[in-house]
């Protein structure tokens, strides 16, 4: 079997080619997306999926699963490689890849040694829980937000009794103002130690309560080999606390209890709030569970059975009655229908799958049952977009990354120059505890709470200012890759048109449509929801009479009949609708038809027409072929021998597209679609449009975006299930607010308005936060290269280098609240 040479998928037999073009492709949109982008030197497939610096293989074993589990506790990417060191020490896993980007594990595990429900016990431990994505997310979510919580509300209460002695008493005593605080008790040395001991104990709980999931990070650092801010971070609070615990023990009130509450409660907070950040964007594995199927009806020998999915083999046989998903990729084998596939083609029109046909897993069955055999590779299209999108996330580092990779580097060097300094001032004849507080000194003013808020407190000045003009932003990545963009792509159906099905127009009789609509009340077709519509709000109209009584005749097999749930059984009219049909029939795959004030009204097909009634006149001929040649549909309705007319149903393009894109002029735009090319003619004839490319399955859209972003930094703009590991696979995703979770989760940022010229906000809103980034880390390497210095010969100590420290995270803090966007 060949594949597809753009995007893998099989190809048909024979398969779709041009003798001008090398390689065969899946379908002609995919054809054309290669020949117009194979010019580009040096980029191949391999070259694409490894750009992201990945060096693991994410194949899977013989006899070996692979699962998604949700993972709660990491809060840097040095965790990733900790969870991967606890997955190979455990028995029957071959692999644990985390991502922190997305919260999530994959795991490819031999089932004959570890069970799938032993996986979540197995992998969690040292402060990391890990679950099933779709059971109890939300409330594991909810646990870790109390308890993080919680510790901060411990640590705020024991700061607000410990630092009232330093500003009353300490502070004032060590530049030699003695406040006579502690004069009632002078004469024993128990009445000066004791508060102080107080305070040791108090500084405990908060070092090691509120403090832990800092220090868990740094441990796992120092488990993993790779340096973070965390361990920084610990050394300098530890180091405080040590240095403080052994002067109280030996007699002395210079303490530096303060820094270790200090450093751990700034830290503390930044981490909550970037966590706060991070649940706006939940998992996309997570939400693509509303689109997948746990179970399917097998027909058996007997009748049918209810099975899991695990359990279909190749050859096994499905029912999917109507509005039912298709369980599994597979071939039609009994049955015909109207499928709606667009969750994952973004094809904005159901089209007809009858015997013979392959119908992909994910998609809709609308009108009528059919029997599914199971393809050869017992897989869903719809699980397959799932992995594909984990993968592609997880492949996006995003600025934290750039953070730690900085760490690397920074953290030992701080570590190295503080024990150099002490040793140094050791060996010249330094008093031993005047050596160590220069070491700590030097820590505490290193300590990178500045560096630490520098990127979340200008990401969350630009959250705030996208709230406000209704974005909603879920990648912080999108600040530093906006800027940058060089290409533009547009998903057509829902994006650049409304998304909703609606009649464009009728040409004929103007009752046709009224008895139309009786009929199309009771079929689930997308098209009979429009005409519905549009005759409920084309006037007030007169109640339909009471009394009618529906009788299905629908063409099905016998037990097709009788499978067939009694919900989905036409019942009684709609009073809204003027008239009311009787003896309503499906016609899978064509229409339907149903007896209305006597007449049999035939509403489908020109060809169910024209059998079953009579013939399409000319001018109605004419208005089919105008509404084919658009990419709309035809409805043809026919009663008393002849059509009558013709009711044209299509996606309304959006009034704002042009205005939209013609802002954004200066970048390459390009409609990117599965719909054929009649449907995206509009767009290619018009000149805010540089190209079109039109038919591209949801794989060939991942790879279409990927070779257009080797040729540049690339956004894609979307709003379909289908679109979202196209937003994902693009430097910059954006989606827009009437779209599918998974769209927006894959995206860097929503326009919950729906309004495409918000898009060019968006532009706007990421230039503003790059550059308050900038300024911001600007400003934390200046204040490090000045400070550090200065502490290593001994010109600061640790309580002016804690006031240092403080200093630089309140100036960063008041330049993060300043606006990153100009009011419009």
């Amino acid at each position: 079997m060949t594949t597809c040479s753009l995007c893998d998928l099989p190809t048909p037999d024979p398969p779709v080619t041009d003798a001008a073009v090398d390689g065969t492709f899946c379908c002609r949109g995919c054809l054309e997306v290669h020949e117009a982008l194979e010019g580009i030197d040096g980029v191949d497939r391999d070259d694409l999926e490894r750009r992201a610096g990945e060096e693991t293989s994410r194949s899977v074993p013989d006899g070996a699963e692979e699962v998604f589990l949700g993972v709660e506790g990491m809060h840097c990417s040095t965790c990733e490689g900790f969870l991967s060191i606890l997955g190979e020490e455990e028995a029957g896993i071959h692999a644990v890849e985390a991502s922190y980007a997305t919260d999530t594990a994959r795991v490819v595990y031999d089932p004959d040694e570890v069970t799938l429900e032993e996986l979540p016990e197995r992998l969690s431990g040292y402060g990391y829980t890990t679950y099933f994505r779709d059971e109890d997310d939300d409330g594991i979510s909810r646990r870790r937000d109390h308890d993080l919580a919680t510790r901060l509300v411990v640590g705020g209460f024991f700061s607000m009794l410990i630092m009232p002695w330093y500003l009353v008493y300490l502070y004032p005593s060590y530049v030699g103002i003695e406040t006579g605080i502690l004069d009632v008790d002078a004469t024993s040395q128990v009445g000066v130690f004791l508060p102080m001991t107080i305070l040791g104990l108090m500084t405990t709980i908060v070092l090691f309560y509120t403090g832990y999931p800092v220090l868990r990070g740094a441990y796992v650092s120092l488990r993993v080999g790779q340096p973070n801010m965390d361990l920084l971070v610990s050394l300098a609070a530890v180091a405080a606390y040590a240095y403080s615990t052994v002067a109280l023990a030996t007699g002395s009130t210079h303490l530096y209890y303060d820094v270790t509450v200090a450093v751990i409660m700034v830290v503390s907070l930044g981490t909550y709030y970037e966590r706060r950040i991070k649940r706006r964007a939940t998992s996309l594995v997570s939400d693509l569970t509303a689109a997948r199927s746990r179970e399917a009806t097998r027909r058996t020998a007997d009748g049918t059975e209810t099975v899991g999915l695990e359990e279909l083999e190749p050859g096994d046989e499905v029912i999917v009655r109507p509005g039912e998903r298709v369980p599994i990729d597979g071939t039609v084998v009994d049955g015909a229908a109207a499928v709606d596939e667009s969750v994952l083609t973004g094809e904005s029109l159901p089209v007809t799958r009858e015997e013979g046909d392959d119908v992909i897993g994910g998609s809709v069955v609308t009108d009528s049952a059919l029997v599914v055999e199971v393809g050869e590779d017992a897989e869903s299209t719809i699980d397959r977009i799932a992995t594909l999108l984990w993968e592609i996330q997880s492949e996006s580092p995003g600025i934290q990354r750039f953070a730690d990779k900085l760490a690397t580097i920074f953290v030992p060097l701080v570590i190295v120059l503080a024990t150099v300094v002490t040793g140094y001032r050791l060996a010249t004849g330094t008093a031993p505890a005047d050596a160590l507080l220069t070491g700590l000194t030097v820590l505490v003013v290193s300590c990178p709470c500045a560096m630490g808020l520098a990127t979340p407190l200008a990401i969350a000045g630009g959250l705030r200012d996208a709230l406000e003009r209704g974005i909603v932003v879920t990648n912080a990545a999108l600040f530093e890759s906006a800027p940058s963009v060089e290409t533009l792509v547009f998903d057509k159906t829902g994006t650049l048109t409304s998304g909703d099905m609606e009649v464009v127009s009728v040409t004929g009789d103007g009752e046709a449509i009224e008895r139309a609509a009786a009929v199309e009340q009771y079929s689930e077709h997308p098209a009979a929801s429009a005409i519905t519509d549009y005759v409920r709000d084309s006037g007030d109209k007169a109640a339909v009479a009471d009394g009618g009584t529906v009788q299905s005749r629908a063409a099905s097999s016998e037990l097709l009949e009788r499978e067939e749930p009694a919900e989905e059984r036409p019942s009684a009219g709609d009073a809204s609708i003027p008239v009311d049909a009787t003896e309503f029939e499906r016609h899978p795959g064509e229409g339907v038809s149903g007896v209305v004030d006597g007449d049999r009204v035939v509403v489908g097909t020109p060809d169910l027409v024209e059998r079953l009634v009579g013939p399409v006149p000319s001018e109605l001929r004419s208005a089919v072929d105008d509404a084919q040649a658009d990419g709309h549909l035809p409805v043809v309705i026919g009663y008393d021998g002849e059509a009558r007319a013709v009711a044209v149903v299509g996606d309304r393009e959006r009034q704002e597209w042009e205005e939209a894109l013609s802002a954004l002029e200066g970048r390459e735009r390009i409609v990117l679609t599965g719909d054929d090319e009649t449907a995206a003619e509009t767009f290619r004839k018009h000149p805010a449009i540089d190209r079109v490319f039109a038919g591209v399955p949801p794989d060939g859209k991942v790879e279409t975006v990927r070779r257009l972003s080797a040729e540049g930094v690339t956004t894609m703009v979307g709003d379909g299930t289908n679109d979202a590991p196209a937003l994902a696979a693009a430097d910059l995703g954006i989606a827009l607010g009437n779209g599918t979770a998974q769209a927006a989760d894959a995206a860097d940022a929503i326009v919950t308005s729906s309004d495409l010229r918000d898009v060019g906000t968006v532009f706007d809103l990421a230039a503003g936060t790059r550059r308050r980034i900038r300024e911001n880390v600007c400003w934390a390497l200046l204040y490090n290269a000045i400070a550090i210095p200065l502490a290593a010969v001994g010109m600061i100590n640790p309580l002016f280098a804690a006031i240092a420290m403080a200093t630089s995270s309140i100036i960063v803090v008041s330049n993060s609240r300043r606006s990153v966007l100009r009011d419009r």
